[in-house]
């Protein structure tokens, strides 16, 4: 009877390791070949969903010449990025860390979480990274007034979280890049509208090659004594 159940146990662990594997849901399999593949270590690497994850395309010189990688999956809330930190970061050993995440937390990819869950992901990540001397710096979430994949969510709790931040930033003494006042589009009274303009962006949520360019333009200063 023993040995039944623990041949039992076995195929049962066999199988739910099969399936995580197979599942995913970190998106660990996404980088494990090209962190394997490179040859130099990063200054930088950014870490993030698809606004990172699509970034490369638009302007490959950029990370060329400044010797970035980015580590971006397109749909991914706080949490999966958390998971996948030290296999996509610390395992890396880059200089510093660029940290964007959120817009798909306010979407609700991953279910429905609190501005405070969310922040306390950030956190960790900021904590783990300076646990392994790698200098993290926080990127505000770009504005974005609706999700297209999910229309009946509003984007309304953008402006919240990037509160939460900012004084993350200020409270854990870290460099912060602020991609959402550089992007966001402003009324005629000069007061910030949580809306991606059409020249900088295909779809409200994205930016294209000129919002890229606008983003670069704010994180140079902050990563460019690790580039060095």
């Amino acid at each position: 009877m023993k040995r039944l159940f623990s041949i039992s146990f076995a195929f049962c662990l066999s199988f739910m390791l099969m399936a995580q594997e197979q599942i995913d849901w970190a998106g660990l399999r996404r980088y494990r070949d090209a962190n394997d593949a490179l040859t130099v270590r990063p200054a930088v690497v950014l870490m993030g969903n698809s606004i990172t994850d699509f970034w490369p395309d638009h302007h490959p010189d950029f990370f060329q010449s400044h010797n970035l990688v980015g580590r971006g999956i397109s749909g991914q809330v706080s949490a999966q990025m958390l998971c996948r930190f030290q296999q996509d970061v610390i395992a890396l050993r880059p200089k510093a860390v660029v940290i964007l995440c959120g817009t798909n937390d306010i979407a609700c990819n991953n279910g429905l979480v609190s501005i405070s869950g969310i922040l306390q992901n950030i956190r960790s990540m900021v904590q783990i990274s300076k646990a392994n001397k790698i200098r993290p710096i926080l990127c505000t979430v770009p504005p974005c007034s609706s999700f297209y994949w999910h229309p009946e969510i509003p984007s309304d709790r953008i402006p919240q979280l990037n509160e939460g931040i900012r004084e993350l930033a200020r409270k854990e003494h870290i460099a912060l890049v602020d991609y959402y006042d550089v992007l966001a589009m402003r009324d005629q009274h000069g007061h910030v509208l949580n809306i991606l303009p059409t020249e900088f962006s295909e779809d409200g949520v994205h930016p294209n090659a000129a919002g890229y360019t606008a983003m670069e333009r704010v994180l140079l200063p902050a990563i460019r004594k690790y580039c060095k």
